[in-house]
């Protein structure tokens, strides 16, 4: 385990509890630098914690510590040298997202993995939610994406902006769901409490014509992680913290013509906000769906999405199989990121908002 800090720690108490519960897992060593959190890990797990990745590989060769595979959780311009070190060393490694802060790191930590035939996961949490497990096998053709993820400010993860520390993940998902190339990014952020963006809203527009709008912030008084998207006939909400699914469908068989034209052709196109579709449901005066519509809540397996996540790669790690989150979905994921830094960064010199940035930002 690489890293000992909000997220890492994580990490290895899933590592302990997979372990404790006899599964075939065993939590053996650590690498932290910070001596304050390393006293802390090595008191909690009773194991070795090393100041470096060198110091780790070390012990491996002069002592014979057996280690097979490793969850890199540094922060995110430190991807590259630890995952790089470890992978040339033989290991399987998670990483969490993003994959690498360039893409030619991504692709270099690709090449490596390649070349040792190592499993390289990227740590994209979301796509083991079980709200989306259950929901993914039911994807008809989603054609707009509405992704809301607001946090309440942390000095957390500071070294990335939001898009790469929040926003990550819906496009991860978003990709994944419209599967199609992307046509056009626009994009605007303002950097608020931090040197880098804090805020910022993005408009996606895939090859397909899918259309895919996302907000995330980590300013917010609130703590929202929220993804609607409309398929024809279709409307679909998932909340991630819930781990909750709604699905609202025009009933086949002439449904439509017992709802309001307006409602009916935003319905079709996939354009019905939400809110019009409760104020519908209710004006109905009973607990009953609309006319025309059904409701339906699809059900959904509870469970804690890092345990599924880490649960995944070790069954990789075991069997060989390539990971369910690929190390190049991973990097897609980050070529869309890159790219709406790059956007924002040109409409915050079109706008003239270059005094809102600090330098370097």
């Amino acid at each position: 385990m690489a890293g000992n800090g909000a997220f890492g720690k994580n990490h290895l108490r899933v590592y302990r509890e997979l372990e404790t519960a006899g599964l075939d897992v065993a939590l053996v060593a650590a690498v932290e630098p910070d001596g304050a959190r390393a006293a802390d890990a090595a008191a909690k797990y009773a194991i070795p914690v090393f100041a470096t990745v060198d110091e780790l590989l070390a012990a491996r060769r002069d002592s014979g510590l057996k280690l097979d595979a490793a969850s890199v959780a540094v922060p995110t311009v430190h991807h590259h040298a630890v995952a790089s070190a470890l992978l040339d060393a033989g290991l399987d490694l998670l990483v969490e997202k993003p994959l690498a802060a360039s893409l030619d790191e991504a692709d270099d930590l690709i090449r490596r993995a390649d070349k040792g035939q190592r499993i390289l996961q990227p740590g994209h949490l979301e796509r083991f939610n079980p709200a989306v497990l259950a929901i993914q096998p039911q994807l008809r053709r989603p054609m707009f994406f509405e992704a809301h993820r607001l946090s309440i400010f942390t000095p957390r993860a500071l070294d990335v902006d939001v898009v790469l520390d929040l926003m990550i993940h819906d496009l991860d998902i978003v990709l994944i769901f419209a599967a199609s190339p992307v046509r056009e990014v626009r994009a605007v952020g303002l950097p608020i409490l931090s040197p880098k963006v804090d805020i910022a809203n993005v408009r996606v527009e895939f090859e397909s014509g899918c259309v895919a709008n996302f907000t995330a912030s980590r300013v917010s008084t609130e703590r929202v992680r929220k993804l609607r998207f409309f398929e024809p006939r279709q409307y679909v909400s998932i909340d991630y913290a819930r781990q909750d699914l709604l699905v609202i469908s025009m009933d086949a068989g002439g449904g439509a013509a017992s709802l309001p034209p307006e409602i009916a052709a935003a319905i079709a196109a996939g354009k019905a906000d939400p809110a019009l579709l409760a104020k519908l449901a209710a004006a109905t005066g009973s607990a009953g769906p609309a006319p025309g519509l059904s409701f339906a809540k699809p059900p959904v397996t509870p469970g804690e999405p890092l345990r599924l996540e880490i649960e995944s790669f070790l069954d990789s790690v075991r069997t060989r199989r390539e990971p369910r989150v690929t190390a190049r979905q991973g990097r897609n994921a980050l070529a869309l990121a890159l790219e709406i830094q790059a956007s924002m960064a040109a409409h915050a010199h079109r706008a003239g908002l270059r005094d809102f940035f600090a330098p370097g930002a």
